[in-house]
């Protein structure tokens, strides 16, 4: 849906859990404890549909855990979800996918000793080639091989990774894995693509490159949710930002909004400021009852699980 078409954001509250006119995707209550640390606790958020929403917040502010709760590679402890009108809860991470939601993941998730093709061609869904019985009569897949081979052919082209398409995966640059990740993600024609920090680790080279095929995700009437700590990118692409901080929504607005707003301010750099003549104690470490730190230092509430944060 092109985006003159779409609701006005005008006159949405700028409040945390404002209802937005048509959302793709509602959550409500949803709850994630790890022994008595609360990692998310979202009580109301909207996603407006064909628009790109970023979702930002410090470390430690439970963003890539919500990420996990909505598609299914976590559990809540409490709440309920919808996408498209239809309940989440429950749903396994392959069945969100083939619902039409995806998503890309901090660390890129590329079969490394494959293609970058082969890579492209396990994207599709409902192949009927893989059930066994009919890969044995190739008359019954031959036709839908070749169209899922042509859409991941147009993909490598759009993303500019056609030059790679024999290519090892393992050999691209970190962020060409970035782009294939993305094409990839495409492959099931999604309504919604969710991504976890896309320009981490990313050339600057290729920085306006990625910037671009993010934009034209909306102009192809998909709705976008990323995580992301680059602001310059939060300000360019975004239409509406959703601020977390320990694991609950604290604001909501236009990206110049939120960031001049005093919360998200506090959020960032802790509620004590330095006046003239006053000694302040130095910023604390977030309570423990919300926020645990790994060995590693990296903070457990954004770290998705079975991974360790880049």
């Amino acid at each position: 849906m092109p985006a003159e078409t779409l609701p006005s954001l005008a006159d949405v509250p700028r409040e945390p859990g404002a209802k937005k006119p048509d959302p793709i995707l509602v959550a409500d209550g949803v709850v994630r404890r790890f022994g008595g640390l609360t990692a998310v606790n979202v009580q109301h958020v909207e996603i407006p549909r064909g628009r790109i929403t970023a979702l930002i917040g410090p470390n430690g502010a439970g963003k890539t855990t919500f990420f996990n709760l909505l598609t299914g590679f976590d559990k809540p402890d409490e709440g309920t979800w919808t996408f498209n009108g239809k309940n989440l809860g429950g749903v396994a991470a392959h069945r969100v996918a083939r619902l039409g939601m995806v998503r890309t993941f901090q660390l890129t998730k590329a079969l490394n000793r494959l293609t970058v093709m082969d890579n492209m061609l396990l994207g599709a869904t409902g192949q009927k080639g893989e059930n066994f019985f009919r890969a044995l009569i190739p008359g019954l897949w031959r036709a839908q091989e070749k169209e899922i081979t042509e859409r991941a052919e147009e993909l490598l082209v759009r993303f500019k990774l056609d030059a790679k398409r024999n290519d090892f995966a393992g050999s691209l640059s970190g962020g060409q894995r970035k782009l294939l990740e993305m094409a990839r993600a495409l492959m099931v024609r999604p309504d919604m693509v969710m991504l976890d920090e896309p320009m981490a680790g990313v050339n600057p080279a290729l920085t306006q490159s990625l910037l671009g095929h993010v934009k034209a995700l909306r102009e192809d009437g998909m709705t976008v949710l990323f995580v992301e700590h680059d602001m310059d990118m939060v300000r360019d692409i975004s239409d509406w930002v959703i601020v977390m901080g320990q694991g609950a929504v604290i604001a909501e607005g236009t990206p110049d909004e939120v960031m001049a707003d005093p919360r998200v301010i506090d959020a960032y750099l802790g509620s004590q400021h330095d006046e003239p003549g006053v000694a302040t104690a130095p910023a604390t470490e977030a309570p423990a009852a919300t926020v645990a730190d790994t060995a590693d230092g990296t903070p457990a509430a954004d770290k998705p699980a079975g991974e360790e944060k880049a």
